[in-house]
């Protein structure tokens, strides 16, 4: 288990300003993929001369120095290419490429993505791509359900009745119209042409698409050297406020965990790369109930049955306020504090590898 957390600004003391170079491209591209749901895109407000914006945080609280020059503009990783590919339900579902720059700040929102590539980037001398394939609003128990999970009976108890129930979660690829059901019914076919997992599917062939053009994505790649042109060394996973709405999901969440790091490295061949998961930020591991604590207790099994490999990032202490469903009120701090521990975590994971 990885428990990781700082006063704010701390870790953003630890990193220098980018020096501007390129990375060595005559090695692979190491691949770091993000997924999860909403709180993995861009949510964290940039503009603005208030409390929680990124603008308020670097030049009236002079935290997270390394963002910009000396001239105050926003400093450009030219060794970190940041690329985001969204789209809805499978590998033919409506999206695509949402972005494709070098890493710094452009538009209105940051996401986790800033500081995960500023830790990664000063570590690495390779080329780095942060490469998030998600969307929102999609549960790890029903929409990104890793291939190879069973159906599981959780007992749990009604809120409506007060009565002791068993509920049934499906497995992947079934073909169900509702993500739980009670044990014993027989569950409905699904409204529309969607099955289990099916977002996983997508966010997958959405993130190997891009691989395969990485020429596009990732100026200056090996090509045709007798080198391989990338490497996916590792997973970034911030996600559960779905599941939180589902006892039965809830339960699962520690198991779903376990076989979504198995399904990804063998999705992509990579046995031996890492995994970093971030907690739900107003989940305190302490005082937590109900769903929100089998989610948090399920992520720490999680990193603990894979000590090495894997890290958990325990968020509620660098959380800005604000909770998960209301994307922590869109406060840049919030984003930087949990990008940058989740980095940190990341390299520290591929530094004990070695």
């Amino acid at each position: 288990m990885t428990l990781l957390f700082a006063p704010l600004g701390q870790t953003a003391q630890s990193l220098p300003d980018p020096d501007g170079k390129p990375a060595d491209m005559t090695k692979p591209v190491k691949v770091f993929l993000i997924m999860g749901q909403s709180n993995t895109l861009e949510m964290g407000r940039v503009k603005g001369d208030k409390e929680g914006t990124l603008e308020h945080a670097v030049q009236k609280e002079k935290l997270y120095p390394f963002m910009v020059d000396d001239a105050g503009n926003w400093t450009k990783r030219q060794d970190v290419r940041n690329v985001h590919t969204m789209g809805s339900g499978g590998p033919g579902g409506r999206g695509g490429v949402r972005r494709n720059d070098w890493l710094t700040v452009s538009g209105g929102k940051i996401g986790i993505e800033t500081g995960i590539g500023h830790h990664l980037g000063n570590a690495l001398d390779e080329p780095v791509l942060i490469l998030k394939s998600s969307i929102g609003n999609r549960s790890l128990g029903w929409d990104l359900l890793p291939p190879g999970s069973p159906r599981h009976e959780v007992e749990t108890t009604d809120r409506k009745t007060g009565k002791k129930v068993t509920l049934v979660t499906p497995a992947y690829n079934d073909e169900v119209r509702y993500p739980s059901w009670t044990k014993g019914e027989v569950p409905e076919p699904p409204k529309h042409n969607w099955h289990a997992g099916l977002q996983y599917e997508g966010d997958v062939a959405r993130a190997k698409k891009v691989l395969f053009e990485l020429q596009k994505y990732y100026p200056g790649s090996l090509k045709l050297s007798g080198l391989p042109e990338f490497e996916v060394v590792g997973f970034f996973w911030w996600q559960g406020d779905k599941d939180r709405y589902n006892a039965a999901h809830s339960a699962m969440y520690g198991k779903n965990l376990v076989q979504l790091f198995k399904a990804l490295r063998k999705e992509f061949n990579v046995p031996k790369a890492k995994m970093v998961v971030a907690t739900l930020g107003q989940t305190n591991k302490d005082s937590a109930t109900g769903n929100e604590k089998m989610i948090i207790d399920g992520m720490f099994a999680f990193a603990d049955a894979h000590k090495g490999e894997a890290a958990v990032v325990y968020t509620n202490p660098i959380s800005m306020g604000s909770s998960s469903n209301a994307h922590y009120g869109g406060n840049a701090k919030t984003y930087m504090n949990v990008g940058e521990a989740m980095g940190k975590a990341m390299v520290k994971l591929l530094k004990a590898g070695k």
